[in-house]
């Protein structure tokens, strides 16, 4: 690689770091090539992706970004895994490494905020953004189906009173 692909590499690497919800560095030492193609398919399904650079362009890429904490987890065979949703990529990397004890979680960062293992673990369980937004729209549209069910229920109420009513009289 020659010096202007290390700078090409070097920005595109400062740009994840810039632009990322959250960036997870793990060791993935002994994954094939299967396992690890599976890990960017099902990192590409939730929007985020997988990067594997030299760790000297990363912590020159990672100088003066907000996440600059993470250089120190850079060393031997690692790999990192980033999406914009801060929940995302967190989230495919603890339930891939569950599932493969190859790939082992170093840590990672949040915007400024700096993650152990036990921090990516915890971000990982947090419901991700889409599960929040629906969360939010079904409060919001309780409310109304109840306020629909409260005005609907006295005309029904009424009309169960009038037909016994009729039955009486009829009795």
């Amino acid at each position: 690689m020659d010096r202007a692909q290390k700078e090409k590499l070097v920005e595109e690497l400062g740009q994840i770091f810039e632009s990322s919800g959250v960036v997870v560095v793990a060791h993935y030492e002994g994954l094939t090539v299967a396992e690890m193609q599976d890990l960017r398919a099902q990192m590409r399904e939730v929007g985020g992706s997988v990067r594997v650079a030299k760790n000297r362009l990363a912590k020159i890429a990672l100088q003066g970004k907000p996440c600059e904490s993470i250089g120190a987890l850079l060393t031997g065979m690692t790999v990192l895994a980033y999406s914009e949703d801060p929940v995302a990529a967190a989230k495919v990397v603890d339930g891939y490494a569950k599932k493969n004890e190859k790939l082992v979680i170093l840590g990672g960062a949040m915007g400024e905020t700096a993650l152990d293992q036990a921090g990516v673990k915890a971000v990982a369980a947090m419901p991700s953004r889409e599960e929040l937004i629906a969360s939010i729209v079904s409060c919001i549209g309780a409310p109304a189906s109840n306020i629909a069910g409260a005005i609907g229920a006295p005309a029904s109420n009424i009309a169960g009173i009038l037909s016994t009513l009729e039955e009486r009289e009829a009795a």
